[in-house]
């Protein structure tokens, strides 16, 4: 629930600001650094993170997350000129990176081990829920209330899901035999973090340019269809990792994103019908991905550290999809593009066979 408001005040806003700062007279890139600014600070925040859930209970780390994500929002009211909307943006940048790394790895520190992949699975759809349904309503709600009102909203959200953190226990980070308690990056966990990062740099091209790939008319089904897939790709893979293991899970979800990433290379060559096809099964790899190598890394080293490692694969990931698919296509068009994405996913597919270490 707490993970739910957080990220609703994060998602309403993520293709609002770009309009609001255009009304104040900024160009498209000038627009565009408003979310750049946030995640870059989010980035540089999420660095921190094992060093600072080493000293504090996980429950005021994810409090000052929500809390600094919605009580700074409502400025952003006050005027559309740019140097407010980024200095508002990064203050809440630090918050998204607090919420980010706290919430993953409050689910190795809030339930047994043996119980991880499904909790994982959970906090997947936490955070799949808010990006399906109010990613397409922000615009919606600036023009039926306005953007002030909007503003209101999405600040109340995170400041109300604080209230929930009352209902957990208290937590700090446990060391267990075996693991690297370290706040830097241990080497153990390149494998995982190599395949998180791959699949997600094909996620963030995805999301950025699968509209000017396809045909305009199949387009919002595709992408409601990736959304809908990852979440049940993360849900399914929850549920099998705890059973099977996480290893056994992880090689078939990299298979199965490198299919979805050839089919759509397909859609983009004109067919368009292979567009759902290749985005559910694209989806469905990249959900289950997300959770098996997020508690592979739980296995391997403390949650404060895993946390973080796993989440700078994801948001960096996505950060140089969208860049580096924007110069392939200029170079190569975008079937290549996506036949080079499939590719290089399938590559990682060896270091997805890693066992868990006893």
């Amino acid at each position: 629930m707490a993970t739910v408001g957080g990220f609703a005040g994060y998602i309403l806003l993520m293709p609002v600001l770009p309009l609001w700062a255009v009304v104040g007279g900024a160009g498209e890139i000038a627009a565009g650094a408003t979310n750049a600014v946030f995640m870059l600070v989010t980035v540089i925040t999420q660095l921190c993170m094992p060093w600072l859930l080493k000293r504090i209970d996980h429950r005021i780390a994810f409090g000052l997350g929500t809390l600094l994500i919605g009580l700074p929002t409502p400025l952003y009211a006050l005027s559309s000129d740019l140097w407010l909307l980024l200095g508002v943006s990064s203050v809440r940048g630090i918050g998204f990176g607090l919420l980010t790394v706290t919430g993953a790895a409050l689910v190795a520190e809030l339930v047994p081990v043996e119980q991880r992949g499904r909790a994982a699975a959970l906090y997947g759809l936490s955070i799949g829920l808010p990006n399906v349904v109010f990613l397409p309503v922000g615009v919606w709600l600036t023009q039926q209330i306005g953007f002030a009102p909007l503003f209101w909203i999405a600040g109340v959200l995170p400041v109300a899901a604080t209230s929930v953190l009352f209902g957990m226990s208290r937590v700090r980070a446990r060391e267990s035999a075996g693991k690297s308690s370290a706040t830097t990056f241990p080497l153990v966990l390149l494998p995982s973090w190599t395949v998180m990062t791959a699949v997600a740099v094909g996620a963030g091209g995805i999301i950025a340019f699968l509209p000017l790939a396809i045909g305009e008319s199949v387009a919002p089904a595709a992408l409601m269809t990736f959304g809908a897939a990852t979440m049940l790709g993360r849900w399914g893979a929850g549920q099998l990792g705890d059973r099977l293991g996480q290893h056994r899970i992880l090689v078939p979800a990299v298979l199965l994103a490198g299919l979805g990433a050839g089919l759509l290379a397909v859609a983009a060559w004109g067919t368009d019908p292979m567009a759902l096809l290749g985005a559910a099964a694209f989806g469905c790899g990249f959900g289950a991905v997300q959770n098996t190598t997020l508690v592979m890394m739980f296995e391997r080293t403390s949650s404060g550290v895993a946390s973080t490692a796993w989440n700078i694969a994801y948001d960096a990931g996505q950060g140089v999809g969208s860049l580096g698919f924007g110069i392939l296509i200029a170079m190569s068009g975008y079937p290549l593009t996506f036949v080079i994405m499939a590719v290089l996913i399938g590559a990682c597919a060896p270091l997805a066979f890693g066992r868990r270490r006893g």
